[in-house]
């Protein structure tokens, strides 16, 4: 199934993506915060995690929203984020695991902050509350900074890990789960991976595809665009750039998809910097506080594009 799927998308242009344009995602919600970020609904649709972070990003907090029927209700900070620089939640298949990032000290009796690991918190039932964090520890930790967890449904491990003995800038990686334990992770080929930066990957959950953040790439749009690479017969392929449906002359990263839509973050800027009119108070408000104004916000497409 695997390889029909490649040769299906395989065939598609990147003038396939010019069909729609990214919308918005609850935007009266995202719109309360400075800037927001890596998004994760849970398996069921009925509740969503972000980042929200100040205007320089030294604050960074996990928010959660709840459908409460057909609408989603308040916002609030996750129960075990708050005090620590959080970030990058994602769920385990069944919902009653959550992973993310975190700098927080690794006792509560060091008040040291640690480089940025990956943490998981659990929960008995989708209703039941978030258990305290536990760190993942090695394999998949070191003294080296790990993000973005992603993990397909056969248990594979994949994040981004930032290790500067290798000369290397971020790179994606993956740890295979085998026998119930992850193994030593290893560096996805140089079909994806390159001496610049690669980073905020999310896997497809039976590993057909991976979408990942390149940043200043030869063919790319803007300081840092989204890519996809397909699983083949003999490997990961060639990443592709995925186009200016998606990408913008802005910084665009942190993809995920659920139920053939792809979420992303981007800072992607359409304020006008030469009105046709002078701008009134109200007016020059209204534009200074649009959605698509620079600050990183929540963005969803039709993935189906790709398979036209």
């Amino acid at each position: 199934m695997k390889l029909i799927h490649y040769f299906l998308v395989s065939i598609v242009t990147l003038n396939s993506f010019a069909q729609e344009t990214p919308q918005p995602f609850l935007e009266d919600i995202i719109s309360q915060f400075p800037n927001v970020r890596d998004l994760a609904i849970s398996p069921n649709g009925h509740e969503v995690m972000f980042t929200a972070q100040s205007v320089m990003g030294n604050l960074s907090v996990i928010i959660t929203v709840s459908k409460q029927g057909d609408s989603w209700g308040l916002p609030k900070v996750a129960s075990f984020s708050g005090k620590y620089f959080d970030l990058e939640p994602f769920y385990s298949h069944d919902g009653l695991k959550l992973y993310f990032v975190s700098t927080r000290p690794l006792n509560q009796t060091s008040l040291e902050p640690k480089d940025f690991d990956i943490w998981v918190v659990e929960r008995k039932s989708l209703t039941a509350e978030w258990s305290k964090p536990k760190n993942m520890g090695r394999p998949i930790n070191t003294e080296h900074g790990e993000f973005y967890p992603s993990i397909a449904k056969n248990g594979n491990f994949y994040f981004t890990r930032d290790n500067p003995t290798l000369n290397r800038k971020d790179d994606v990686y993956v740890s295979v789960l085998k026998e119930g334990q992850y193994q030593a992770p290893i560096a996805l080929p140089d079909t994806i991976n390159t001496e610049s930066y690669e980073y905020n990957a999310f896997i497809a959950p039976d590993e057909s595809y991976l979408i990942f953040g390149g940043y200043n790439r030869s063919d790319g749009l803007g300081s840092g665009d989204l890519y996809i690479s397909y699983q083949t017969e003999t490997g990961w392929s060639e990443a592709k750039n995925l186009g200016n449906a998606i990408n913008s002359n802005k910084m665009d990263y942190c993809p995920f998809v659920k139920d053939h839509v792809l979420y992303f973050t981007s800072k992607r800027d359409l304020t006008i910097d030469k009105p046709k009119a002078v701008l009134d108070y109200d007016a020059l408000l209204e534009e200074l506080w649009k959605y698509d104004n620079g600050s990183s916000r929540v963005y969803r497409i039709n993935f189906e594009t790709l398979k036209n």
